[in-house]
């Protein structure tokens, strides 16, 4: 059975297993459990192919997802991860450079695109320098990622520099910890608009995509994955991660594949 979250359970998760009797440690570990730390972008898709690979193996996993940065950080402090997925290089790169990652594990997974959204029915727009955001916004904020740590916010940041409206946008900027927070505010009305990745807003019908960034104007958006140990249970799910099946559920949702 997949186990979900979408907060920070690492320390508890680490708690719990040091304050779990010896016989219920024993009967856990007959099943092997492998816990993910994935980008919060990956939620939708993710649980899809984990519940697939569920199906065929003997493995649980757990699925723990949050910003890129949270997740890479918790792992820095050493939490129980097994395999992170995270939506930029940058932070991968922070975790391979403190040699944390197994070996000859690493590799780029997937690709996405920026988009710029709203409630369901606002008209289309057009992107490039002469958008005028603060009317669009009409007072309201613009959900975003953290635009300093969480990769979706970085890109989104990237973007809207390369036209010029960055400066003038930013106070009106409402930065949240992950970008299925930012997608959420938008789906709740309590932002008019968001950028987020288009994967996010094909996972929630309460929004619309009314722009799309074309890819030069941010860095390329890159998902790498890498196991953190070399556990045969850990390394048959990476390798599944990378088949045809997985590729496939992950294509539906709107990723592609990462530029190699």
């Amino acid at each position: 059975m997949i186990r979900r979250t979408l907060a920070l359970l690492c320390r508890a998760a680490l708690v719990a297993s040091l304050l779990s009797p010896l016989g219920a440690r024993a009967t856990v570990a007959e099943v092997p459990r492998i816990t993910v730390f994935a980008a919060a972008s990956l939620m939708t898709a993710l649980d899809e192919v984990a519940r697939a690979y569920e199906a065929q193996s003997d493995s649980n996993i757990t699925l723990s997802f949050a910003g890129s940065s949270t997740l890479a950080q918790q792992i820095r402090l050493g939490a129980p991860a097994d395999l992170f997925i995270s939506a930029n290089t940058a932070w991968m790169d922070r975790i391979d450079a403190e040699d944390r990652i197994a070996p000859g594990t690493r590799f780029d997974l997937l690709g996405n695109q920026m988009v710029l959204v709203a409630p369901a029915g606002h008209a289309p727009v057009t992107i490039d320098e002469n958008l005028d955001l603060e009317s669009l916004l009409k007072g309201g904020r613009l959900a975003m990622a953290l635009v300093n740590a969480v990769p979706a916010g970085i890109y989104g940041k990237a973007a809207l520099e390369h036209f010029g409206l960055w400066d003038s946008i930013a106070p009106q900027v409402a930065q949240t910890d992950n970008v299925r927070a930012a997608l959420a505010l938008v789906a709740a009305g309590a932002a008019p608009l968001g950028i987020t990745y288009a994967t996010d807003a094909a996972a929630d019908p309460r929004v619309t995509v009314i722009a799309t960034f074309p890819v030069a104007a941010h860095p390329a958006i890159t998902y790498p994955a890498a196991a953190l140990n070399d556990r045969p249970d850990t390394l048959d799910f990476l390798a599944y991660l990378r088949s045809a099946a997985a590729h496939a559920v992950f294509m539906r949702h709107g990723f592609s594949r990462a530029e190699q």
